[in-house]
């Protein structure tokens, strides 16, 4: 419980905020979640993918719109490219009645095909020329069954509705749905890209953030603008400025100085000291065993390790994360890297 009797439910992604007791006017900036307060509203307001817009704004000035099936990692504006063609097509009266937009984790099996996307796409638009809209978020949760029936909606209402699927994982999608699309690949957002949209809302909400905060909501979000502004929110309401050490603890992901401390232990220390050492700083930071694995990878990649010595780490690694993947204990796995890295360093001995 806060302070002011306000309960919080945290989550990367999301962050529930019981209304009594409001924040101040600083770190909210309005009641509006910020991720959709800055969802860009036209195709110009886009900051990435100018190439996938192009093509899209000269299918739509020539009023050839294809079934389109857009795919990539979350927030890279798949979704948002595709809301700004809509409000192109449509004058906001109209709206409601031209675009049916569903996201496919809410209902994915085959009645909501034969429901709500039969019955929009069968019926024809009186008094007004064009085509419908029918907008599937998530696809790739979709069941296997009901993508085959989707696929002869799509045959069957080409003439007056056009389909566009949203997914995450091409793979998810059978080949019958991707042949009847054209597909768009968007890609993680460039650090160049993001960071003057995260100045333009840094400024709108008048967030106090230092230069290495900036760089640390870059990296964390791995060029997921909706995951930076999820990050920037929700250190800014726990913590008041944007530093790099809040960014990190606020997602309880390890610091520089963490990773560090891990390394140092792990290669100069005994197996139990540093077993001990990481374990209580596990506990008292909260710290994932992925994470700090996801960290030490990239260390060793920088760092100048014999050719066989690299390879039998990563190989250990690879092993480790897998069985973490699994759902295994994460002493054991831990025990694993220690013992990787010990084994290691006897290596490099005997080598020199």
């Amino acid at each position: 419980m806060g302070s002011c009797g306000r309960s919080e439910i945290w989550n990367p992604e999301l962050i529930l905020i019981e209304p009594h007791c409001p924040w101040p006017a600083s770190s909210l900036g309005t009641n509006k979640y910020r991720v959709e307060k800055y969802r860009p509203q036209t195709l110009n307001d886009l900051i990435s993918h100018q190439d996938i817009l192009s093509t899209i704004q000269k299918f739509i000035s020539e009023d050839r719109l294809p079934h389109l099936l857009l795919y990539g990692p979350p927030g890279t504006g798949k979704t948002s490219t595709i809301l700004a063609c809509a409000k192109q097509l449509y004058k906001d009266k109209e709206f409601n009645s031209m675009v049916l937009e569903l996201n496919a984790s809410d209902d994915r099996g085959i009645d909501i095909v034969r429901g709500p996307i039969l019955s929009f796409a069968s019926t024809r638009t009186i008094f007004k020329k064009g085509f419908k809209l029918v907008i599937l978020d998530e696809a790739d949760a979709m069941t296997q069954d009901a993508q085959n029936a989707l696929r002869r909606v799509i045959e069957k209402f080409t003439e007056n509705t056009r389909f566009c699927l949203i997914c995450n994982y091409l793979s998810k999608i059978i080949p019958a749905l991707q042949s009847r699309c054209t597909r768009f690949r968007f890609g993680p957002l460039t650090p160049e890209l993001m960071v003057p949209r995260l100045e333009h809302v840094i400024e709108e909400e008048k967030v106090d953030i230092s230069e290495d905060g900036m760089k640390a909501l870059i990296t964390l979000s791995s060029g997921d603008m909706r995951r930076a502004l999820n990050i920037l929110q929700s250190t800014n309401m726990a913590f008041g400025k944007v530093t790099e050490e809040t960014v990190y603890t606020c997602t309880g992901h390890p610091l520089k100085t963490d990773i560090a401390n891990i390394l140092d232990w792990m290669l100069n220390q005994d197996f139990t000291t540093a077993y001990r050492n990481i374990m209580e700083l596990k506990t008292l930071k909260g710290l994932a065993l992925h994470d700090i694995l996801t960290e030490i990878h990239l260390f060793v990649h920088r760092v100048d390790f014999p050719p066989a010595v690299r390879i039998h780490l990563l190989i250990k690694m690879a092993d480790i994360e897998h069985r973490l993947a699994v759902g295994t204990s994460e002493k054991i796995q831990l025990s694993s890297l220690i013992a990787a890295f010990q084994v290691t360093r006897d290596l490099i001995v005997a080598e020199a």
